[in-house]
């Protein structure tokens, strides 16, 4: 069973990319469940929750703020910089957990935000040096996973998860 501080994570990340729209809604009523086992609960949550799968692609989108702000959590405008920086460090913890490519990382974050956020500029750099790189360059092509990796550790070590009005992190 994953730990309180585990699950409000995965609850964040999917949210936010529920939001900015590279995961489906099931997605984040199926981390609301899991939150539910380790621990976590409040009306909201459980609300989420229950939505079956049918349900979740209408209700996540009523019922998402008001279970993150029962738990103190803010779910940032997809568009806003800060939103925008969450979805990103959302997609670094999906490479470091193996479930992208570090050429699928630097693709999505170059396509969907170019060169134009400051977070992930060397990220959307490297998406373009894979753009030229030469059959056979297996060299080359380490050498920037290695980089991605890098960065893809540097964006998930920026405080991630801060509750709102508040500078602790929920556990």
């Amino acid at each position: 069973m994953p730990s309180i501080g585990a699950a409000v994570s995965e609850l964040q990340d999917r949210a936010v990319l529920w939001r900015v729209g590279e995961i489906p809604a099931s997605e984040v009523v199926n981390a609301a469940c899991d939150a539910l086992v380790a621990g976590l609960d409040s009306p909201g949550l459980r609300v989420l929750a229950a939505c079956t799968a049918a349900e979740a692609d209408y209700d996540v989108h009523y019922l998402l703020p008001e279970a993150l702000d029962e738990l103190g959590l803010v779910l940032h405008p997809a568009a806003s910089e800060a939103g925008q920086e969450a979805a990103a460090r959302a997609l670094a913890r999906r490479a470091l957990a193996c479930e992208l490519k570090p050429w699928e990382l630097t693709f999505r974050i170059n396509q969907r935000y170019g060169h134009e956020l400051p977070l992930t500029a060397r990220l959307a750099e490297l998406d373009d040096e894979y753009a030229f790189l030469e059959d056979g360059a297996d060299e080359a092509v380490a050498r920037i996973n290695a980089e991605v990796i890098a960065e893809a550790h540097r964006l998930a070590a920026v405080h991630p998860h801060v509750p709102a009005e508040s500078t602790d992190v929920p556990t």
